[in-house]
């Protein structure tokens, strides 16, 4: 029996609306105070008015209004050139999630509320020759400059996220955080990886059809529930951050058991048009090492960074191989098995961590020297049981050095063990 899934609306679209939103509601408000707010406190308190005379409480409203959509067209230009210029630096992925920070929409919004309560406070000076300011205008307008004055402060401040020591911090905090969440201690007892858990016949499928989407997040209490009900086990055939694409399997349902209906199984699962980091660890590395080796290419030719990089991926891995990654398997209450998911092994990770950037950085001594550390450090700290995939890795530089470099010299100063890359070198007997 096979099921389709079908995407509902437009990712895309999606996105802009939630980015819009928060600037709208501004706007929506601020027009709705300015064209209340002077009227019920002209009806209220009518003797409560500005001492400001009419033509200063104009002069002050235009210029209020006039500067802040400049200063509004002035800011979001010039940070928004930044942020292209910046996806030229670092991954265009990662460059996203600061484009969209909700701070960004934040200022907008303020920014906005600020123009338009400055354009609607204008209709009552004077209204009706009365030669009266309304006192709720000026003190809405103060209060919306100072609270733009504050927005412009966060603003800028949000921007210097973009220098590289702190999106490398930003980015590793990321993972920092869905390793925590994700993965138990080591000490936690080891379950069996889904791999080699042994299958039962399947006897439903669920495909993807639509638009090809990614999937971002998986609901495993309630995929166990639903295979309790249903006495069954249920396969998800990708993995968290594999791309769904038109007619690829999407879930198995592996019996014995009884069908699930395709809207519950569809529910569980969160489709997105990129990759989080939400439940998926490799997603950090991934944007870490796209900004080490895009530091690597000719073009830019910075291998300063890529050592930087590797300081945050480092501590990446040493977390890692201090939990127990073995998590594919998801049992009921009752000890049966319920789930079977793919999470990556110790050695996915150790190559997604360090193939790349051996592979681009192979003739930057600077690099190579980094990475001999990285290594090493890592197998004086984590337990036995990762020392092998380690040894490999050792073996694995050593070769790439001797393979990229023909002068003795260069070979020797390459295979120093330095944390800094071109610092201090530790002994080579140790």
């Amino acid at each position: 029996m096979v099921l389709t899934l079908h995407s509902k609306m437009s990712l895309s679209l999606n996105s802009a609306l939630t980015a819009w939103i928060i600037p709208l509601t501004y706007a929506a408000g601020a027009l709705i105070v300015g064209f209340t707010v002077p009227r019920l406190a002209d009806n209220v308190l009518p003797g409560f008015v500005s001492t400001i005379s009419i033509s200063a409480a104009i002069g002050i409203y235009s210029a209020v209004a006039s500067g802040m959509i400049a200063l509004t067209g002035i800011v979001f230009s010039l940070t928004f050139v930044m942020v292209q210029f910046s996806a030229t630096a670092y991954s265009p992925r990662l460059v996203l999630w600061i484009a969209r920070d909700p701070i960004m929409s934040h200022a907008l919004g303020v920014f906005t509320a600020t123009f338009l309560y400055a354009i609607a406070a204008l209709a009552w000076v004077d209204r009706s020759g009365s030669g009266r300011v309304p006192l709720a205008g000026t003190v809405f307008v103060t209060v919306l400059l100072v609270v733009s004055v504050l927005m412009f402060i966060i603003l800028i401040d949000r921007v210097g996220m973009l220098q590289v020591s702190r999106m490398l911090t930003f980015t590793a905090d990321q993972g920092r955080e869905t390793i925590e969440d994700l993965y138990p201690p080591l000490d936690t007892p080891a379950r069996q990886n889904s791999s080699g858990v042994p299958r039962s016949p399947c006897f439903q499928t669920l495909l993807h059809r639509g638009r090809p989407s990614i999937i971002q997040r998986v609901d495993i209490p309630v995929f166990v529930e639903l295979a309790r009900r249903h006495t069954c086990t249920i396969e998800l055939v990708g993995s968290v951050g594999d791309a769904a694409l038109e007619a690829t399997p999407l879930i198995r349902v592996l019996g014995p058991g009884t069908p699930i209906p395709a809207d519950s199984l569809r529910s569980a699962i969160k489709f997105g048009g990129e990759r989080t980091f939400e439940q998926d660890p490799k997603y950090a590395i991934r944007l870490l090492v796209d900004i080490a080796i895009k530091a690597l290419s000719p073009a830019i030719n910075d291998p300063t960074t890529a050592v930087q990089t590797l300081d945050q991926i480092e501590d990446l891995l040493i977390r890692l191989g201090r939990r127990r990654l073995e998590i594919g398997s998801f049992y009921d209450t009752g000890g049966n098995l319920r789930l079977l998911m793919k999470f990556p092994s110790w050695d996915d990770f150790l190559r997604l961590a360090l193939d790349e950037i051996r592979f681009y950085g192979a003739g930057s001594i600077q690099v190579m020297r980094r990475m001999k550390a990285v290594v090493n450090e890592l197998m004086a700290v984590l337990p036995d049981e990762r020392y092998p995939s380690l040894r490999q890795w050792q073996e694995r530089l050593q070769s790439t050095i001797e393979r990229s470099f023909t002068d003795r010299l260069d070979q020797l100063d390459a295979s120093h063990e330095d944390r800094q890359g071109l610092g201090i070198p530790q002994p080579r007997n140790q």
